[in-house]
């Protein structure tokens, strides 16, 4: 059974991994959050790939626009490099890693029946994503989220049965948002952390959506807003909100 405790990890723990790859997905895994966030781009030659930025310049050894290249070309690219040159961290303790293909991580999420994994597409390649989901028959371990509400209106289009999480501002009208929401099958409203009070979270409540925030770091921050009744946090720190929750 999958875990419902409120913990999406965001592009993996990405707080002790490179975001957005294998490590931080497995490690993501281990630690138990019920729900995994990546970003997904296309290639040039038409791969869906994991990688949150357009091209690899923040976090890789080299600059590559991800739609100008080819898979094997991007794969080429070290997209641990400024992760490890941040944290200071030698290549033992924190190995070289390539952009993984959004196939390898739902086969990787596939093999255990507790997280599930929501993908946020960058680029317009929603319906390649639901085809590739399909294929591999992964709907019931599969969520998206995103600000557009283009592309999650696609997503219920392509696979209705597979959950909506839809990002907004802090300064998003609520009212509109729930009608639209509503109106759409979402799930969930996931606010930017700063914009959430006790009188947007209970009336997001009242209409049976569940509140999420993004995303939340600092570990006071997190105790406030599950005080306030947020249902799902998005942090990079999966395994400090984990901890606030066994401590609850």
């Amino acid at each position: 059974m999958f875990k419902r405790n409120g913990v999406t990890a965001h592009r993996g723990n990405c707080a002790d991994y490179p975001e957005n790859t294998i490590p931080a997905f497995k490690s993501a895994l281990s630690l138990g959050a019920d729900w995994i966030e990546l970003d997904i781009h296309k290639t040039n030659d038409g791969q869906i790939v994991v990688i949150h930025d357009a091209d690899t310049g923040r976090v890789g050894d080299r600059n590559l626009q991800v739609s100008n290249v080819t898979f094997k070309e991007l794969k080429s690219v070290n997209v641990a490099h400024n992760f490890r040159a941040f944290k200071n961290l030698t290549l033992i303790e924190c190995p070289s890693a390539s952009v993984p293909l959004l196939s390898d991580v739902i086969r990787l999420v596939m093999q255990q029946n507790e997280t599930r994994l929501s993908i946020q597409p960058k680029a317009d390649c929603v319906k390649e994503a639901i085809m590739i989901i399909k294929d591999l028959k992964a709907e019931k371990w599969i969520g998206f989220n995103d600000a557009s509400l283009r592309k999650m209106k696609e997503v219920k289009t392509y696979a209705k049965s597979v959950p909506v999480f839809w990002d907004r501002p802090a300064d998003a009208n609520i009212d509109r948002d729930l009608q639209l929401a509503q109106q759409e099958g979402f799930k969930s409203i996931v606010i930017n952390h700063n914009g959430i009070t006790k009188a947007k979270v209970d009336k997001i409540h009242k209409t049976r959506l569940e509140v999420g925030a993004w995303t939340v770091n600092d570990v006071n921050r997190m105790k406030s807003l599950l005080a306030l009744g947020v249902d799902r946090i998005y942090t990079d720190n999966p395994r400090h909100l984990l901890q606030l929750h066994r401590e609850k």
